[in-house]
Protein backbone atom coordinates (compact mmCIF):
# COMPACT_ATOMS: atom_id res chain seq x y z
CA UNK A 1 0.00 0.00 0.00
CA UNK A 2 1.30 3.39 -0.96
CA UNK A 3 1.71 5.99 1.79
CA UNK A 4 1.10 9.58 0.73
CA UNK A 5 2.36 12.79 2.33
CA UNK A 6 0.03 15.72 2.98
CA UNK A 7 2.71 18.36 2.29
CA UNK A 8 1.40 20.70 -0.40
CA UNK A 9 2.24 24.16 -1.64
CA UNK A 10 0.67 27.22 -0.07
CA UNK A 11 -1.15 28.17 -3.25
CA UNK A 12 -2.85 24.76 -3.47
CA UNK A 13 -3.84 24.93 0.19
CA UNK A 14 -5.35 28.37 -0.31
CA UNK A 15 -7.62 27.00 -3.02
CA UNK A 16 -9.29 24.62 -0.58
CA UNK A 17 -11.15 27.31 1.33
CA UNK A 18 -14.64 25.80 1.33
CA UNK A 19 -17.56 27.37 -0.44
CA UNK A 20 -20.21 28.32 2.11
CA UNK A 21 -23.36 26.24 2.08
CA UNK A 22 -25.31 29.27 0.87
CA UNK A 23 -22.88 29.84 -2.00
CA UNK A 24 -22.99 26.14 -2.84
CA UNK A 25 -26.76 26.22 -3.16
CA UNK A 26 -26.80 29.49 -5.11
CA UNK A 27 -24.29 28.11 -7.60
CA UNK A 28 -26.40 25.07 -8.38
CA UNK A 29 -29.50 24.26 -10.37
CA UNK A 30 -32.33 21.73 -10.32
CA UNK A 31 -33.66 19.19 -12.79
CA UNK A 32 -36.52 16.70 -12.54
CA UNK A 33 -36.22 12.95 -12.11
CA UNK A 34 -39.47 10.97 -12.08
CA UNK A 35 -41.32 14.05 -10.85
CA UNK A 36 -38.81 14.91 -8.13
CA UNK A 37 -36.51 17.96 -8.01
CA UNK A 38 -32.80 17.09 -7.97
CA UNK A 39 -30.11 19.61 -7.03
CA UNK A 40 -26.87 19.59 -9.01
CA UNK A 41 -23.74 21.63 -9.65
CA UNK A 42 -21.54 21.74 -12.76
CA UNK A 43 -18.42 23.80 -13.32
CA UNK A 44 -15.05 23.72 -15.08
CA UNK A 45 -13.69 22.52 -18.39
CA UNK A 46 -11.91 19.36 -19.41
CA UNK A 47 -12.63 15.67 -19.04
CA UNK A 48 -15.98 15.04 -17.30
CA UNK A 49 -15.54 14.11 -13.64
CA UNK A 50 -18.59 12.95 -11.68
CA UNK A 51 -18.51 13.20 -7.88
CA UNK A 52 -20.90 10.94 -5.94
CA UNK A 53 -21.46 11.69 -2.25
CA UNK A 54 -22.11 9.51 0.77
CA UNK A 55 -24.72 8.87 3.47
CA UNK A 56 -26.24 10.84 5.16
CA UNK A 57 -24.71 14.00 3.72
CA UNK A 58 -24.76 15.56 0.23
CA UNK A 59 -22.73 16.99 -2.64
CA UNK A 60 -21.53 19.84 -0.40
CA UNK A 61 -19.10 17.28 1.05
CA UNK A 62 -16.96 18.07 -2.00
CA UNK A 63 -16.82 21.83 -1.38
CA UNK A 64 -13.18 21.79 -0.23
CA UNK A 65 -11.98 19.87 -3.29
CA UNK A 66 -14.24 21.64 -5.76
CA UNK A 67 -11.97 24.70 -6.40
CA UNK A 68 -9.03 22.38 -7.07
CA UNK A 69 -10.90 20.03 -9.37
CA UNK A 70 -12.64 22.64 -11.54
CA UNK A 71 -9.26 23.94 -12.68
CA UNK A 72 -8.64 20.62 -14.44
CA UNK A 73 -11.98 18.93 -15.15
CA UNK A 74 -15.58 19.50 -16.05
CA UNK A 75 -16.84 18.66 -12.58
CA UNK A 76 -20.41 17.67 -11.83
CA UNK A 77 -22.21 16.47 -8.73
CA UNK A 78 -25.77 16.08 -7.56
CA UNK A 79 -27.61 15.52 -4.31
CA UNK A 80 -29.11 12.08 -4.68
CA UNK A 81 -32.82 11.60 -4.09
CA UNK A 82 -33.46 11.81 -0.35
CA UNK A 83 -30.30 13.82 0.35
CA UNK A 84 -29.29 17.47 0.72
CA UNK A 85 -31.28 19.98 -1.31
CA UNK A 86 -32.96 17.36 -3.51
CA UNK A 87 -36.50 16.17 -2.84
CA UNK A 88 -37.02 13.66 -0.03
CA UNK A 89 -40.32 11.88 -0.77
CA UNK A 90 -41.39 10.16 2.47
CA UNK A 91 -42.60 6.87 0.99
CA UNK A 92 -40.14 6.45 -1.89
CA UNK A 93 -38.54 2.97 -2.19
CA UNK A 94 -34.97 4.28 -1.98
CA UNK A 95 -32.28 1.99 -3.35
CA UNK A 96 -28.77 2.00 -4.80
CA UNK A 97 -30.27 0.78 -8.07
CA UNK A 98 -32.56 3.81 -8.18
CA UNK A 99 -29.69 6.20 -7.46
CA UNK A 100 -27.69 4.55 -10.25
CA UNK A 101 -30.70 5.08 -12.56
CA UNK A 102 -30.67 8.75 -11.53
CA UNK A 103 -27.00 9.18 -12.42
CA UNK A 104 -27.27 7.16 -15.61
CA UNK A 105 -30.23 9.19 -16.87
CA UNK A 106 -28.61 12.50 -15.92
CA UNK A 107 -25.32 11.74 -17.67
CA UNK A 108 -27.11 10.35 -20.71
CA UNK A 109 -29.23 13.51 -20.93
CA UNK A 110 -26.05 15.59 -20.82
CA UNK A 111 -24.77 13.65 -23.82
CA UNK A 112 -21.57 12.49 -22.15
CA UNK A 113 -19.70 9.60 -23.75
CA UNK A 114 -16.89 9.03 -21.22
CA UNK A 115 -16.66 9.99 -17.55
CA UNK A 116 -14.31 9.61 -14.59
CA UNK A 117 -15.83 8.86 -11.18
CA UNK A 118 -14.66 10.10 -7.76
CA UNK A 119 -16.93 8.56 -5.14
CA UNK A 120 -17.39 8.26 -1.38
CA UNK A 121 -19.26 5.96 1.03
CA UNK A 122 -22.82 5.35 -0.30
CA UNK A 123 -21.56 6.69 -3.62
CA UNK A 124 -19.08 3.81 -3.80
CA UNK A 125 -22.00 1.37 -4.03
CA UNK A 126 -23.62 3.49 -6.75
CA UNK A 127 -20.34 3.39 -8.68
CA UNK A 128 -20.10 -0.40 -8.25
CA UNK A 129 -23.59 -0.77 -9.73
CA UNK A 130 -22.65 1.51 -12.64
CA UNK A 131 -19.53 -0.58 -13.27
CA UNK A 132 -21.65 -3.74 -13.28
CA UNK A 133 -24.04 -2.16 -15.78
CA UNK A 134 -21.17 -1.16 -18.04
CA UNK A 135 -19.89 -4.72 -17.97
CA UNK A 136 -23.40 -5.91 -18.88
CA UNK A 137 -23.46 -3.51 -21.85
CA UNK A 138 -26.23 -1.39 -20.32
CA UNK A 139 -24.57 2.03 -20.08
CA UNK A 140 -24.73 4.60 -22.90
CA UNK A 141 -21.37 6.02 -21.77
CA UNK A 142 -17.98 4.63 -20.78
CA UNK A 143 -16.45 4.81 -17.31
CA UNK A 144 -12.84 5.85 -17.81
CA UNK A 145 -11.66 5.41 -14.21
CA UNK A 146 -12.97 5.19 -10.65
CA UNK A 147 -11.35 6.57 -7.51
CA UNK A 148 -13.03 5.31 -4.33
CA UNK A 149 -12.86 7.11 -1.00
CA UNK A 150 -13.83 5.39 2.26
CA UNK A 151 -16.81 3.19 1.52
CA UNK A 152 -18.06 -0.31 2.32
CA UNK A 153 -16.94 -1.98 -0.90
CA UNK A 154 -16.99 -5.30 0.95
CA UNK A 155 -19.92 -5.70 3.38
CA UNK A 156 -18.14 -8.39 5.37
CA UNK A 157 -15.67 -5.82 6.76
CA UNK A 158 -18.10 -2.91 7.22
CA UNK A 159 -18.47 -1.73 10.84
CA UNK A 160 -21.59 0.48 11.18
CA UNK A 161 -21.92 3.05 13.93
CA UNK A 162 -24.54 2.62 16.66
CA UNK A 163 -26.76 5.25 15.04
CA UNK A 164 -26.69 3.30 11.76
CA UNK A 165 -27.65 0.08 13.54
CA UNK A 166 -30.57 1.82 15.22
CA UNK A 167 -31.75 3.41 11.97
CA UNK A 168 -31.69 0.06 10.17
CA UNK A 169 -33.51 -1.76 12.98
CA UNK A 170 -37.25 -2.38 13.50
CA UNK A 171 -37.69 0.98 15.25
CA UNK A 172 -35.66 2.87 12.67
CA UNK A 173 -38.55 5.11 11.68
CA UNK A 174 -39.07 6.33 15.23
CA UNK A 175 -35.36 6.82 15.79
CA UNK A 176 -34.99 8.66 12.48
CA UNK A 177 -37.69 11.19 13.25
CA UNK A 178 -36.44 11.63 16.82
CA UNK A 179 -32.75 12.03 16.01
CA UNK A 180 -31.44 14.98 18.01
CA UNK A 181 -28.78 17.48 17.08
CA UNK A 182 -26.70 16.38 20.05
CA UNK A 183 -26.81 12.72 19.01
CA UNK A 184 -25.93 13.67 15.44
CA UNK A 185 -22.94 15.77 16.52
CA UNK A 186 -21.62 13.01 18.78
CA UNK A 187 -21.86 10.28 16.14
CA UNK A 188 -20.72 12.44 13.23
CA UNK A 189 -17.59 13.69 15.01
CA UNK A 190 -16.56 10.07 15.55
CA UNK A 191 -16.05 9.76 11.81
CA UNK A 192 -13.26 12.33 11.74
CA UNK A 193 -9.67 11.31 12.32
CA UNK A 194 -7.98 14.12 14.20
CA UNK A 195 -6.24 15.73 11.24
CA UNK A 196 -9.06 18.24 11.19
CA UNK A 197 -12.24 18.35 13.30
CA UNK A 198 -15.48 19.92 12.02
CA UNK A 199 -16.23 23.35 13.46
CA UNK A 200 -19.53 24.28 15.09
CA UNK A 201 -20.51 26.15 11.92
CA UNK A 202 -19.71 23.13 9.76
CA UNK A 203 -21.76 20.89 12.02
CA UNK A 204 -24.60 23.42 11.68
CA UNK A 205 -24.34 23.13 7.91
CA UNK A 206 -24.22 19.33 7.84
CA UNK A 207 -27.24 19.25 10.18
CA UNK A 208 -29.10 21.72 7.97
CA UNK A 209 -28.56 19.51 4.92
CA UNK A 210 -29.67 16.42 6.80
CA UNK A 211 -32.87 18.00 8.17
CA UNK A 212 -33.72 20.11 5.10
CA UNK A 213 -37.18 19.30 3.73
CA UNK A 214 -37.99 16.76 6.47
CA UNK A 215 -34.77 14.81 5.89
CA UNK A 216 -34.94 13.03 9.25
CA UNK A 217 -38.12 11.34 8.06
CA UNK A 218 -36.31 9.31 5.38
CA UNK A 219 -32.99 8.39 7.03
CA UNK A 220 -34.27 4.95 7.98
CA UNK A 221 -35.41 4.34 4.40
CA UNK A 222 -32.12 5.43 2.86
CA UNK A 223 -30.07 3.18 5.13
CA UNK A 224 -31.49 0.06 3.51
CA UNK A 225 -28.33 0.28 1.39
CA UNK A 226 -26.54 -1.73 4.10
CA UNK A 227 -28.78 -4.71 3.36
CA UNK A 228 -28.47 -4.08 -0.39
CA UNK A 229 -24.71 -4.36 -0.10
CA UNK A 230 -25.10 -7.81 1.42
CA UNK A 231 -27.69 -8.92 -1.14
CA UNK A 232 -25.69 -7.68 -4.14
CA UNK A 233 -22.27 -8.50 -2.77
CA UNK A 234 -21.30 -10.90 -5.57
CA UNK A 235 -22.46 -8.53 -8.31
CA UNK A 236 -20.77 -5.45 -6.88
CA UNK A 237 -17.50 -7.08 -5.77
CA UNK A 238 -17.42 -8.96 -9.06
CA UNK A 239 -17.69 -5.64 -10.88
CA UNK A 240 -14.50 -4.50 -9.14
CA UNK A 241 -12.68 -7.72 -9.94
CA UNK A 242 -13.66 -7.62 -13.62
CA UNK A 243 -13.09 -3.88 -14.13
CA UNK A 244 -11.01 -3.07 -17.18
CA UNK A 245 -10.46 0.57 -16.25
CA UNK A 246 -8.06 1.87 -13.59
CA UNK A 247 -9.34 1.78 -10.00
CA UNK A 248 -7.82 3.42 -6.95
CA UNK A 249 -8.80 3.47 -3.28
CA UNK A 250 -7.82 6.51 -1.21
CA UNK A 251 -8.74 5.99 2.41
CA UNK A 252 -8.46 7.63 5.80
CA UNK A 253 -6.66 5.19 8.05
CA UNK A 254 -8.56 5.98 11.27
CA UNK A 255 -12.05 5.66 9.81
CA UNK A 256 -13.97 3.48 12.31
CA UNK A 257 -16.40 1.99 9.77
CA UNK A 258 -14.63 1.49 6.41
CA UNK A 259 -10.95 2.20 6.85
CA UNK A 260 -8.06 -0.23 7.23
CA UNK A 261 -10.10 -3.45 6.97
CA UNK A 262 -11.75 -2.28 3.75
CA UNK A 263 -8.39 -1.29 2.24
CA UNK A 264 -6.81 -4.64 3.14
CA UNK A 265 -9.77 -6.49 1.63
CA UNK A 266 -9.41 -4.47 -1.58
CA UNK A 267 -5.71 -5.37 -1.64
CA UNK A 268 -6.58 -9.06 -1.20
CA UNK A 269 -9.37 -9.40 -3.75
CA UNK A 270 -8.67 -6.90 -6.54
CA UNK A 271 -6.02 -7.61 -9.17
CA UNK A 272 -3.18 -5.07 -9.17
CA UNK A 273 -4.81 -3.24 -6.27
CA UNK A 274 -3.97 0.46 -6.09
CA UNK A 275 -4.41 1.74 -2.53
CA UNK A 276 -3.37 5.05 -0.96
CA UNK A 277 -3.39 5.52 2.82
CA UNK A 278 -3.90 8.90 4.53
CA UNK A 279 -2.66 8.96 8.10
CA UNK A 280 -4.71 10.68 10.86
CA UNK A 281 -7.67 11.00 8.49
CA UNK A 282 -11.09 9.47 9.06
CA UNK A 283 -14.19 8.72 7.02
CA UNK A 284 -14.39 12.05 5.15
CA UNK A 285 -10.92 12.39 3.59
CA UNK A 286 -12.11 14.84 0.91
CA UNK A 287 -13.34 17.17 3.66
CA UNK A 288 -10.62 16.52 6.23
CA UNK A 289 -7.59 16.50 3.91
CA UNK A 290 -8.69 17.81 0.49
CA UNK A 291 -5.18 18.67 -0.67
CA UNK A 292 -3.94 15.13 0.00
CA UNK A 293 -6.92 13.57 -1.76
CA UNK A 294 -6.48 15.91 -4.72
CA UNK A 295 -2.80 14.99 -4.93
CA UNK A 296 -3.64 11.28 -4.81
CA UNK A 297 -6.32 11.71 -7.47
CA UNK A 298 -4.06 13.70 -9.80
CA UNK A 299 -1.27 11.14 -9.42
CA UNK A 300 -3.76 8.40 -10.24
CA UNK A 301 -4.92 10.25 -13.35
CA UNK A 302 -1.43 10.98 -14.62
CA UNK A 303 0.14 7.58 -13.87
CA UNK A 304 -2.66 5.11 -14.45
CA UNK A 305 -5.27 6.67 -16.70
CA UNK A 306 -4.66 6.95 -20.42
Amino acid sequence: MEQIDRRVTDNVRALTRPLSLEAWQQGGKWFHYEGHAIFCRMEGRGDPLVLIHGYPTASWDWCRMWPLLVRHYRVMALDMLGFGFSDKPPRHPYSIDDQADLHQGWLEQLGLKRVHLLVHDYGCSVAQELLAREQDGELPFAIASVCFLNGALFPEVHRPLLVQKLLSGPLGGLFSRGLSRRAFDTQFRRLFGGHRWPTVQELDDFWHLLTYNNGRGVLHRLIHFMEERRCHRNRWVGALQRAGQPLRVVYGRVDPISGVAMAHRFDELIPEADVVCLQRVGHYPHYEAPEAVFDAFQTFQSCRVR
